[in-house]
């Protein structure tokens, strides 16, 4: 799980992105590419896409909470069940986040591209390269 200290670095050469804001999930998209231009990024709209893209691996997911079809806190909490690190990008409450579930790094919308980056960096830095 993204914890809000810094993990250590993931071999993430494929990222799952849930945004339902078309143009939010491109420039995600493009800060991701800007730090580890190798990496597929897989961009879902909705929780039920979200479950089928996890059919292959994740290294790294970038999750708004409020989807098309619901929530994401059952997508964050099976891929933190496999060790992914997870960040929240969301305009919801950092309370309403289910307790198991609060110590995923959270960042609220809307922000800015530079804490995007921040936040992402460390956990693209082993698979940037490969």
């Amino acid at each position: 799980m993204a914890l809000k200290g810094r993990p250590a670095a993931v071999h993430a050469s494929r990222v799952l992105v849930v945004e339902d804001e078309f143009f939010v999930a491109l420039e995600l998209e493009l800060l991701i590419h800007k730090q580890a231009p190798s990496v597929q990024v897989v961009i879902c709209s909705s929780v039920s896409d979200a479950r089928a893209a996890m059919a292959e691996p994740v290294g790294l997911a970038l999750l708004d909470i409020d989807v098309l079809d619901g929530k994401t806190y059952e997508v964050a909490a099976r891929l933190a069940e496999q060790g992914t690190p997870i960040v929240f990008i969301s305009g919801s409450r950092p309370e309403e986040i289910p307790p198991t579930l609060r110590d995923v790094h959270f960042i609220p919308k809307p922000y800015h591209g530079p804490q995007i980056i921040e936040a992402i960096a460390p956990l693209l830095a082993s698979g940037a390269h490969s």
